[in-house]
């Protein structure tokens, strides 16, 4: 008799992390790949950090802390949202995670139940949909087009049939790049506040902006939960460490679920997430790079085909329309990977309904690489077209 397999890891696969594997795979093979797919950083964490991180490994035993997270870590965090948001964060209200994704498990187990609604703008991160769905919670897709910079708006939360329970925005935006204001995430959380539905606000992405900064949900509602993480613009992906503005109601919650589920965030990484608010210059000429890897692809892609793009006002994605070249993503990647080498990620990883006819390209990679990346597309483009 076969033994019982759990629904909950019945979900859709982050397609990215196959492409990365057909990346390596060809790297395996002797062949070149340039790294268009993958949403990190080219650079490594900042020195400050490696210096702090030695430090430790010297002279600490690097025990448990407790779930929260060490103190002075959070007391770094509270400064930071004085410094760059103007707003008052208790540090006892913020919660060093294992990464944004544990944030995310955790606001939605302490936020939701089973059988909830959460709505999500479509397309949106992956992570965030399919987590809802292992958890048996109901991601409310809603679409977003260029008409509203890929971003959701109270109109179109009045469109969905029944009840929320919860939104999730995100700004700057996975995969579009694109940003809400301060109008646009006040009418939101306003929105929400009227109707009791919880905001849950992916600011991930903040510090990597092009034209205006980003703004905090915490700006409009104390009782919105925000993620934020160090692996975007703090440049320490592989280190495993964010964080999260909770709300007092749900700070035991939170807390008892992060000490059964995680115990704690690695503490070697906290040290060194406290080190990285004093690396601002370096991080700043990471950002630097980023606007210039913008400015070619938004140069350089039209001329190769690729001229329906999103706004990009911060991250470090461009999501492209290519409906007038193919209206199936996936194997269009594929063929632009093993003619050119070249890896991007199709947009059914955003989008399942409509990401067949859509493209991420992601240029937080070396400049070089961008610029022989867009050189490739144009020859590769001007032979099959």
């Amino acid at each position: 008799m076969a033994l019982k397999v759990s629904r909950r890891g019945v979900i859709p696969p982050f397609i990215v992390m196959d492409v990365l594997r057909a990346a390596n795979r060809r790297q395996a093979e002797g062949k070149d790949v340039l790294h268009l797919e993958l949403g990190q950083p080219a650079s490594g964490a900042p020195a400050g950090v490696i210096e702090t991180a030695h430090k430790k490994l010297e002279s600490d035993q690097l025990g448990y802390t407790e779930a929260f997270g060490i103190m002075s870590v959070r007391q770094r965090i509270s400064e930071y949202y004085a410094a760059e948001q103007s707003v008052s964060v208790d540090p006892e209200q913020i919660v060093l995670t294992t990464g944004s994704s544990g944030g995310f498990v955790l606001a939605f187990t302490a936020a939701f139940d089973v059988g909830d609604r959460v709505a999500i703008a479509d397309p949106g991160y992956p992570g965030s949909r399919n987590i809802l769905l292992g958890l048996g919670i109901e991601p409310v897709l809603v679409p977003t087009g260029p008409e509203t910079r890929f971003q959701p708006t109270p109109e179109l939360l009045d469109k969905i049939d029944g009840p929320l329970d919860g939104l999730i925005v995100a700004s700057p935006s996975n995969p579009t790049g694109t940003m809400l204001g301060e109008s646009e995430l006040g009418a939101l959380s306003e929105y929400c506040r009227d109707r009791g539905v919880r905001l849950i606000s992916d600011e991930i992405y903040h510090g990597i902006t092009y034209e205006n900064p980003g703004v905090s949900a915490l700006r409009f509602d104390d009782e919105a939960i925000v993620i934020n993480s160090f692996s975007k613009y703090f440049s320490m992906t592989g280190w495993r460490v964010g964080w999260m503005v909770v709300p007092t109601a749900l700070s035991r919650s939170i807390e008892c679920l992060a000490q059964n589920l995680f115990i704690s965030a690695p503490t070697l990484s906290q040290y060194g997430a406290g080190a990285a608010f004093d690396c601002t210059e370096e991080l700043d000429a990471n950002v630097e790079r980023y606007a210039q890897n913008r400015e070619i692809l938004l140069k350089g892609l039209p001329t190769a085909g690729f001229d329906q793009l999103a706004p990009v006002d911060g991250a470090f994605y461009i999501y492209a329309d290519i409906s007038n070249l193919t209206n199936d993503s996936e194997s269009f990647c594929r063929r632009v990977l093993d003619d050119t080498g070249v890896a991007t990620t199709p947009g059914t990883d955003f989008d399942q309904g409509r990401g067949s006819s859509f493209i991420r390209f992601s240029f937080s990679g070396a400049t070089n690489q961008i610029t022989e990346a867009v050189e490739r597309l144009q020859h590769w483009m001007t032979k099959t077209g």
